[in-house]
């Protein structure tokens, strides 16, 4: 198992995390506790540190699950746990979910006792409640890792807007800033590469992909070689028309990508989950790639997903089949435009590791000679 630090941290987390979405099957789909714990040992004898769940997740069990699991294996120092928060578990208590700090601090209480811990390395807004103030939760979660409950904060499912005023915020007032931004990504969904990608590289932000595999349409359970149709259990069909957008998939543009992934797969001699896993984890800005599994020979097959490189023509037809067309004002972010704005010129950004130096020059600060002649 590799190795990534997180965003702008010193934490050290898998490049494969594993999401606990489906520890419990309490929503009528998803592990039971004797699996689960097989999917976890066989994730941590891999070398995996990193755990994701919610406290929304199976009703809270999954927390609990989790919790156990670490406990029993005598892990917490070595393991890495990110939680989140901001779905509403009381019925007519607005108080009781969404983003502001009376909810996050009720929230965070019930994490930590569920979780049987007394801090969380990752604590994640789940998602957007288009009320609080990102003022208001950049200074309560500064005040969650001041207190030692926390150690690291992050987003998810927000605007870009939001999480670029967050962390701006955070480096004005010195509050502990943003290290992760935990977002959909996969050969289906590619819309974060619009903002997300590079608010994350530039800002100290690394992302957290969830849903590598589409919530299972990637998995290779959908095979259209095979006239493979929706139907029976599973994710996807137990969670049809929820309302949910995350399981809404069966569209003719994602059946063209998946018959395109299952020609892929066979022509690397590959699992169609692996070539998707592979495809996602190395595309640029990705911190970490959450996979999940409700029997442990998934999670296996899984875990190879990074023991291979795929060819440019095949990553070239994986990127065709699956690209989005670009919207205002993106649109005009391409090459022909570029060039009208250089004069047919070619700018691009600075060579990576790129940084002027600074010297002295009589008690003041100047350029460096990187960058201007030293005339000296």
């Amino acid at each position: 198992m590799e190795y990534y630090t997180l965003g702008r941290t010193g934490l050290k987390v898998s490049r494969l995390a594993l999401g606990t979405m489906t520890f419990g099957d309490d929503w009528g789909w998803g592990a039971d506790d004797a699996a689960s714990r097989q999917i976890f040992d066989a994730y941590v004898e891999a070398g995996g540190n990193f755990f994701d769940t919610a406290d929304l997740y199976t009703n809270g069990r999954s927390e609990e699950m989790l919790g156990r699991y670490v406990a029993d294996a005598g892990l917490r120092d070595r393991v890495v746990i990110a939680t989140k928060f901001s779905y509403n578990a009381e019925p007519g208590n607005p108080n009781a979910g969404g983003n502001g700090r009376k909810n996050i601090l009720r929230a965070v209480e019930g994490s930590l006792k569920r979780l049987g811990t007394d801090y969380i390395d990752l604590y994640i807004l789940h998602t957007w409640d288009r009320v609080t103030p990102v003022e208001e939760v950049m200074r309560t979660f500064d005040d969650l890792v001041r207190s030692g409950k926390v150690r690291h904060v992050g987003l998810s499912d927000v605007p870009a807007w939001y999480a670029s005023r967050g962390q701006a915020i955070a480096e004005h007032r010195g509050y502990e800033p943003l290290s992760a931004l935990q977002l959909e990504y996969n050969l289906t969904e590619r819309s974060i590469e619009d903002e997300f990608v590079d608010l994350g590289t530039r800002h100290g932000m690394g992302v957290m992909v969830w849903s590598p595999l589409a919530s299972g349409l990637l998995s290779g359970k959908y095979k259209p070689s095979q006239g493979a149709q929706p139907e029976g259990e599973g994710r996807l069909i137990t969670t049809a028309g929820s309302g949910n957008p995350a399981f809404e998939k069966f569209t003719d543009r994602n059946w063209a990508i998946v018959a395109e992934l299952e020609k892929v797969a066979n022509a690397l001699g590959r699992s169609m989950a692996q070539v998707a896993v592979n495809w996602i984890a190395n595309r640029p800005g990705i911190a970490s790639v959450l996979i999940g599994a409700t029997k442990v020979h998934q999670l296996q097959d899984n875990l190879l997903a990074l023991d291979f490189d795929i060819p440019g023509d095949l990553l070239d037809r994986l990127n065709a089949v699956s690209a989005l067309p670009k919207r205002f004002p993106y649109s005009f972010f391409g090459p022909e435009l570029q060039g009208m704005l250089n004069g047919g010129a070619t700018v691009g950004d600075k060579p990576a590791g790129y940084a002027p130096r600074i010297i002295t020059r009589g008690g003041g600060t100047g350029v460096g000679a990187d960058d201007v002649p030293d005339t000296d």
